[in-house]
C-alpha cells in the first residue's frame, strides 16, 4: 500500500526528459573515448555523438525554444519550465561537444602511429600547399557560389546542416593572410562579410601527396586557404567555418489535409526555411565575424558552439569506414543463421510446424526478405499486407512487393509518410509501389503507424491460412545488420486473426475489434501495460516475489513510471534495461528502492523491446513496437504481441538475463540521473558478444548453444 505521505506525482521523482537524453549521448562519447575500442570504431562513435546532437536541437531545443519565445512557462514533469531546460540542455551540450573534441583529437593522434595523418593548413608542406590550390582551382572552383550577403535584399538563405566558410573582406588592395592586420582605417570602414557554401557532392577529406601512409586535409579548409583566388583585389582579413541547425519541428497536419502526399512534401522543403536553433563555427573566430552571425540567426550567446576540431563530426564516417585498416575497426560479426531455421528449406512450412524467433543481427535478417520473396512468387499466395516505416535505399522488400503486385496478388501497403526525415524516401516508395498496381495507404490521419507486421494470405489443401511476421524494428535489410530486433513468425490462429484485422482498420473498412492476442494503441496498450503492472502486485507473495524485467529504447510515460513505483512499493523487483532516456529515478527511498536500470551501448544499437511478468510463475513474455513514452502510447499504432511458444519464451527470457548480466558495456543510472559502469566481482561478460558467440555456436550446431552464454575477456586495451 502506498504511504499517504509519498506524492508519486512529485517533481522531484522524475528526471528531465532532455537531460536524460543527453546523458544517453553522453554515454555514446564514453564509447568514443574508450581506448578498448578499436580506434576506426572510436571515429564512428564520435560521429555519432554529432549526428544524435543535430537532431536533438532540430526537434528536442527547437520546440523548446518554440515555447520559449511564445512564453509558454508550463513546467514538465521534472518541474523544468521550457526556458530552464534550454539553459540547462546549452550547459550540459557544451560540455559535451568540449569532451568530443578532445576525443577526436586524441584518436588522430593515435591514428598517426597508424599512418593516417588528418592535417591542418599549419601542417602542410609546400608540396601538399600547391597540390590543394591546383585542386581547388581546377575542381572545387568553379563549383563554388560566393553570397555577399549583407548586400543581397532578401538575403538568401543558408539551408540548416550545411557548412559554409565566412570571409571578412575589404576593397582593392593586396590579399593579405586571414590572420594579417590592415592597419588602414580607410580598409577597415570598407570590410564587408561573403559567404561561401562548401559543396557537399565532394568528399569532406582530401588525399594529398606523402611519402608513406595516408594524409587528409579537409574540404573547408582547403577553400579557406585558396579563398583570396575568387577575390582577387579584395583583402582577406579573417576566415572562418560555420553551420547552422534550424528548426526541424514541422508540425505535418493531416486531419484536414486533402492530399497527404503533398502536405508532406511542403513540410520536408520548409525545414530547410525555418529559425536558426544553433550556430557551430571555428574555435576563437573573428569577433566581426561571430558577432554578424549571431545577430542575423538571431541567436543569443549560449546558442553559439566554438569547435576546436571539426564541425559536423558526422563526416568522421568517411574516414572510419574506408577500406584497408580492417585491423583498427572490430572483428566481423558475420549474421548466422537462425537457429529456428537450421537445416530448414521450406519457411512455410517451417512457420506451420513451429514459430521462429528472429534476433538480429546476431541471427541473419535474410530470412524475412526471403518470407517476401517466397510470398510474392507463390502462386498459392492471395494476398500479402504489410506496414512499412523506414527502408533501405534498394529495398529488396519493395522490390518484391512491385514484383507481387505485377503478378495479380492483393498488396496493400502502408507508408508512413511520416516517418521524419524518411518522409522524401517513403514518398518515392509509394509512388513505385502504387504503379506497380499496389494499394497503397499513405498513414493514417492523427496518428503516426510505427508497428511492424507483415501479413501472408495463402491457399493450401486444407483451406487459407496466414503467415505473420510481427518486429520490434523496421523493414530495412540495411539497419537490421546494426540494430538489434527481435522478430517473430508464426502462423498461430489467434495472432494471424488478429494481424488480419489490424489491417482491416487501418484501410478503414472496419471498426475495431475486441482482440485476441495483439495488444494495440492508442486504444488499450498504456492500460494492457498498467494491467500486466497491477497484477505482478497481487500475484506477488513472500515466497515467490513479483518481477518484471522490461528492455526498451525510453522510458518517458508519467502514468507507466508511476505504475513502475507502486510496484516497487509493494515489493516488486523491476530491472529495466533502457537504452536512451529514462524519466524514472531509481533508488529513491519508499519509492524506487526495488527498481535497477541498466543500459548498453555497444556496436549495435539496441532496439528491441522486449517485456516480462513472472505473474506468480505462469510466465509471460511480450515483444512491442513501443517504448514506454506518451508518443508510442497515445500518438501512434503500436502493436505488441505475446510469444507463446515455451522454447521461444524461455529464449528471450534467457536473453533478458544476458543483458542484466552484462559487466562491460552496461552502465547503471544513479538516483541523480547520471550513469556509472556496472561492476562486478564476476568474470567479465559482454552481452553482445555473447549473443554473438551463440549464434555462432548455433549455426555450427554445437549442442546446447541455445541458452549457454559464456562469459568474455575483457578487450585489452592498447
Amino acid at each position: 500500500m502506498t504511504p499517504p505521505t509519498i506524492d508519486l506525482n512529485a517533481p522531484e521523482l522524475y528526471l528531465n526528459r532532455e537531460l536524460s537524453w543527453l546523458e544517453f549521448n553522453d554515454r555514446v562519447l564514453r564509447e568514443g573515448l574508450d581506448e578498448s575500442v578499436p580506434l576506426l570504431e572510436r571515429l564512428k562513435f564520435l560521429a555519432i555523438v554529432s549526428s544524435n546532437l543535430d537532431e536533438f536541437f532540430q526537434i528536442r531545443v527547437a520546440g523548446l525554444m518554440q515555447q520559449r519565445t511564445r512564453g509558454v512557462r508550463k513546467r514538465d514533469v521534472s518541474g523544468m519550465t521550457p526556458a530552464q531546460q534550454v539553459s540547462a540542455i546549452a550547459a550540459r551540450a557544451h560540455r559535451m561537444v568540449t569532451e568530443q573534441s578532445q576525443g577526436i583529437l586524441a584518436v588522430f593522434h593515435a591514428l598517426r602511429r597508424e599512418g593516417i595523418h588528418l592535417l591542418g593548413p599549419d601542417d602542410w608542406d609546400p608540396e601538399q600547399r600547391h597540390f590543394l590550390r591546383s585542386y581547388v582551382l581546377a575542381e572545387i572552383l568553379p563549383v563554388l557560389t560566393p553570397l555577399a550577403i549583407q548586400e543581397l535584399t532578401p538575403p538568401p538563405l543558408l539551408p540548416g546542416g550545411k557548412l559554409n566558410v565566412a570571409l571578412l573582406l575589404s576593397g582593392a588592395g593586396k590579399r593579405a593572410e586571414a590572420d594579417e592586420p590592415t592597419g588602414d582605417p580607410a580598409d577597415e570602414a570598407r570590410q564587408r562579410i561573403v559567404i561561401i557554401p562548401v559543396p557537399s557532392q565532394f568528399p569532406r577529406f582530401i588525399t594529398i601527396p606523402a611519402a608513406e601512409g595516408l594524409h587528409l586535409a579537409r574540404l573547408e579548409d582547403a577553400i579557406m586557404a585558396n579563398a583570396g583566388l575568387l577575390f582577387p583585389h579584395s583583402r582577406v582579413h579573417a576566415a572562418a567555418v560555420f553551420r547552422v541547425t534550424r528548426d526541424a519541428d514541422v508540425a505535418i497536419e493531416d486531419e484536414e489535409a486533402h492530399d497527404l502526399l503533398s502536405v508532406v512534401e511542403q513540410a520536408v522543403t520548409e525545414r530547410s526555411r525555418r529559425a536558426a536553433v544553433r550556430l557551430s563555427i571555428s574555435a576563437r573566430p573573428h569577433r566581426a565575424l561571430r558577432s554578424w552571425l549571431v545577430d542575423w540567426l538571431q541567436l543569443r550567446p549560449e546558442d553559439v558552439y566554438e569547435i576546436d576540431t571539426l564541425l559536423d563530426a558526422a563526416a568522421l564516417m568517411e574516414i572510419a569506414n574506408r577500406q584497408g585498416y580492417e585491423h583498427l575497426k572490430y572483428e566481423p560479426w558475420i549474421p548466422q543463421r537462425p537457429r529456428d531455421l537450421m537445416g530448414e528449406e521450406d519457411l512455410f512450412a517451417t512457420v506451420r510446424e513451429h514459430d521462429v524467433l528472429l534476433f538480429h543481427p546476431y541471427e541473419s535478417f535474410d530470412p524475412v526478405v526471403e518470407f517476401v520473396n517466397a510470398a510474392a512468387d507463390d502462386p498459392q499466395v492471395l494476398a500479402i499486407k504489410q506496414t512499412l516505416y523506414r527502408t533501405s535505399g534498394d529495398s529488396p522488400i519493395i522490390a518484391a512487393l512491385e514484383r507481387a503486385a505485377a503478378a495479380g496478388k492483393q498488396v496493400t501497403v502502408l507508408v508512413e509518410l511520416k516517418a521524419r526525415f524518411d518522409e522524401a524516401r517513403n514518398v518515392g516508395w509509394a509512388r513505385r509501389l502504387e504503379d506497380a498496381g499496389a494499394h497503397v495507404l499513405w498513414g493514417v490521419i492523427g496518428l503516426k503507424t510505427h508497428a511492424k507486421c507483415l501479413l501472408v494470405v495463402r491457399r493450401e489443401s486444407t483451406g487459407i491460412r496466414r503467415y505473420v511476421h510481427l518486429a520490434t524494428g523496421n523493414y530495412n535489410d540495411r539497419t537490421a545488420k546494426i540494430y538489434s530486433d527481435v522478430g517473430l513468425l508464426t502462423a498461430e490462429r489467434d495472432i494471424a486473426a488478429d494481424a488480419a484485422a489490424f489491417f482491416n482498420l487501418l484501410t478503414g473498412y472496419s471498426e475495431e475489434v475486441g482482440w485476441s492476442k495483439l495488444l494495440i494503441a492508442p486504444t488499450h496498450l498504456r492500460q494492457s501495460f498498467l494491467d500486466l503492472i497491477d497484477r505482478e502486485i497481487r500475484a506477488a507473495t513472500p515466497d515467490q516475489p513479483g518481477l518484471i524485467l522490461a528492455k526498451v529504447n525510453s522510458l518517458e510515460d508519467p502514468e507507466i513510471i508511476r505504475a513502475l513505483y507502486r510496484a516497487s512499493q509493494a515489493g516488486v523487483r523491476i530491472r529495466l534495461n533502457i537504452r536512451g532516456l529514462c524519466c524514472l529515478r531509481p533508488g529513491v527511498k519508499g519509492v524506487s528502492e526495488n527498481i535497477e536500470v541498466v543500459s548498453i551501448v555497444d556496436r549495435y544499437l539496441e532496439h528491441a523491446r522486449i517485456f516480462y511478468f513472472r505473474n506468480g510463475g505462469h510466465e509471460e513474455v511480450y515483444l512491442s513496437s513501443a517504448d514506454w513514452m506518451v508518443r508510442n502510447l497515445d500518438k501512434r499504432l503500436e502493436t505488441c504481441f505475446p510469444v507463446q511458444d515455451p522454447a521461444r519464451r524461455r529464449r528471450l527470457i534467457e536473453i533478458l538475463h544476458t543483458f542484466f548480466a552484462d559487466n562491460v558495456k552496461a552502465r547503471r543510472l544513479r538516483p541523480d540521473g547520471t550513469y556509472e559502469p556496472v561492476e562486478s566481482d564476476g568474470d567479465p561478460l559482454r552481452a553482445q558478444a555473447a549473443f554473438h558467440a551463440a549464434a555462432v555456436q548455433s549455426a555450427q550446431g554445437v549442442p546446447g548453444a541455445n541458452f549457454q552464454f559464456r562469459p568474455l575477456s575483457r578487450p585489452e586495451r592498447e
